[in-house]
């Protein structure tokens, strides 16, 4: 008794054996609609032929479909054309050398193309190389397909990476939104919901949307509220996102209106003139800039990536050299008369511009990042902060403690704030006041030179450059504190910040007249500025 059981259970295993080998080994059926003109055939015969991950023969016809190597004959067969052999080709069934003949390519279409592509990527999930599982997730999770469930589900059951679980959960919860079960589907908008990724709006949206009946797409309530949790997540994130690139954008701006602004700070501090050509000091620099990037480019282009380097002491001495012959043929004749004086620079800035017209061309110059400083680091989803503004607000924020140590740990520094504070009493203790305003100007001139060498990283540079922030630059000195270093520094970064923030909801125009009529009231509150220069002068 116990030898026929025995029997019975060998004999009803080899049946089994038999019976489900058979079911998923590839037969002539199974491939005979590639040959036809149906593509919605042809589409459920790739399904089929992915769902044959463990016969080779099927994954060989895939491979052939997405190589074009797929030929289809007359009476319905489906050959593998050899590699190199125009005249013989393997039946893709039985693996037997047939002659070509006139079979022709499987026609497909981009959608079938996709869908062999993404069957191919299926099958490789379970490629005993880590490698290529992780680049089937890629190629899968670019574009689910959810066809492809079975073998995602297969693959996520045995797959020990960590990181590549985590990636398959999230293939699978792309692929199981669709799931007749509602278990499932929760699972799934959970699993996308933990992942906090803004590419996943797509998905959860649709789950929570109304029809115009005022039924909804997503049947089960706990599916909605979950999708409706990832989202109030993910916009979250996006908000933030949001801000800190709004918070940045202004620091970026902040740090080029502080060039711009601290060496009129100086100026104006000192000698007392309202500078109108104070921009195209900016313009000069940007201008030295390009001379000097051509000059590496032409002389020693190994070294290009290195002429920021030599850059910064060129537009810094050019401005500088400008403003100490502007200082010296036209503005120290006209001190104690801000009307002419201001009249005569807005002439000066004219003939700076048409002057560099003339040398440059009236169109704009392209000055070139180096290497080190083209892209950018990614913050967060949607932030990506570029590596030559991080650069420029580094810069400028040196060029800040620069400017503070010649100011205060220097003699000239302090005849500097001498002459700022009492120009009379200075020059009854012996200091040269028309050096010392000399001085001032070429270090403002300067200064402002290396604005425009910041500029020039982050646009075009043109004749008309300065203009564009000598307006902003004196409303920052003026709402800082005349002369002070540490209200122009919160003065440029406040206008920069405040600018950025309003911009978005009232455009770049208005964004400058709330600017302007926040100031005026600040003003109001105090004339002196947020910084008021301290000391009986005062």
């Amino acid at each position: 008794m116990n030898r026929l059981l025995c029997r019975c259970l060998l004999w009803a295993a080899l049946v089994y054996s038999l019976v489900n080998g058979a079911a998923f080994a590839m037969t002539a059926s199974d491939v005979a609609p590639l040959a036809g003109d149906d593509f919605h055939a042809k589409a459920a015969a790739i399904d089929a032929l992915a769902a044959m991950h463990d016969d080779t023969a099927a994954l060989a016809l895939l491979g052939a479909l997405a190589d074009d190597r797929a030929l289809a004959t007359d009476s319905g067969e489906v050959l593998i054309a050899q590699n190199g052999d125009d005249a013989q080709a393997r039946d893709a069934v039985s693996g037997k050398l047939v002659t070509i003949g006139d079979a022709q390519p499987v026609t497909l279409d981009n959608r079938l193309r996709s869908k062999v592509a993404h069957a191919l990527a299926g099958v490789k999930l379970g490629s005993p190389d880590l490698e290529t599982r992780r680049q089937a997730a890629d190629a899968l999770l670019a574009n689910p397909d959810p066809s492809m469930k079975a073998l995602i589900e297969a693959a996520r059951a045995k797959e020990t990476d960590p990181a590549l679980k985590r990636r398959l959960d999230v293939l699978w919860a792309t692929t199981a939104l669709s799931d007749s079960d509602a278990n499932k589907r929760l699972e799934a908008v959970t699993l996308l919901a933990a992942r906090r990724d803004l590419e996943l709006y797509p998905l959860l949206r649709p789950l929570v949307a109304q029809r115009t009946d005022g039924s909804f797409a997503e049947p089960d309530s706990r599916v909605r509220a979950a999708a409706q949790r990832g989202i109030d997540a993910l916009d979250a994130i996006t908000r933030n996102g949001r801000i800190a690139g709004t918070v940045f954008a202004g620091v970026s701006l902040g740090s080029v209106l502080l060039l711009a602004a601290l060496g009129l700070a100086i100026t104006y501090g000192v000698v007392g003139v309202i500078n109108m050509a104070h921009g195209e000091f900016l313009m000069i620099g940007a201008y030295a800039t390009y001379v000097v990037q051509n000059a590496f480019r032409h002389y020693a282009p190994g070294a290009f990536d290195w002429y920021p380097l030599a850059a910064v002491p060129a537009s810094f001495i050019a401005a500088a050299l400008v403003g100490v012959v502007l200082e010296r043929l036209v503005l120290r004749r006209l001190y104690g008369r801000p009307l002419e004086t201001l009249l005569t620079t807005f002439g000066a800035s004219l003939v700076l511009m048409q002057a560099t017209r003339t040398i440059f061309g009236a169109q704009n110059v392209q000055v070139t990042n180096p290497d080190w400083m083209t892209g950018g680091i990614t913050i967060m989803q949607n932030l990506v902060l570029p590596y030559n503004r991080i650069v420029i607000v580094a810069f400028s924020m040196a060029v800040v403690l620069i400017a503070w140590g010649v100011l205060t740990r220097t003699r000239l520094g302090l005849f500097v704030r001498a002459v700022t504070q009492n120009r009379t009493m200075a020059a009854c203790v012996g200091v040269k006041t028309g050096f010392v305003d000399s001085y001032a100007f070429a270090f403002g001139a300067g200064i402002a030179g290396l604005g425009g060498c910041a500029l020039s990283q982050i646009g075009n540079v043109g004749p008309d450059l300065g203009q564009s922030y000598i307006v902003d630059s004196f409303m920052a000195v003026v709402l800082g504190g005349v002369g002070q270093l540490a209200g122009t520094v919160l003065g440029s970064f406040g206008l920069g910040i405040l600018t950025k923030a309003i911009e978005p909801v009232s455009g770049a125009v208005l964004a400058k007249i709330a600017v302007l009529v926040l100031i005026v009231l600040v003003i109001q509150k105090r004339p002196q500025g947020l910084f008021a220069l301290k000391g009986r002068s005062a």
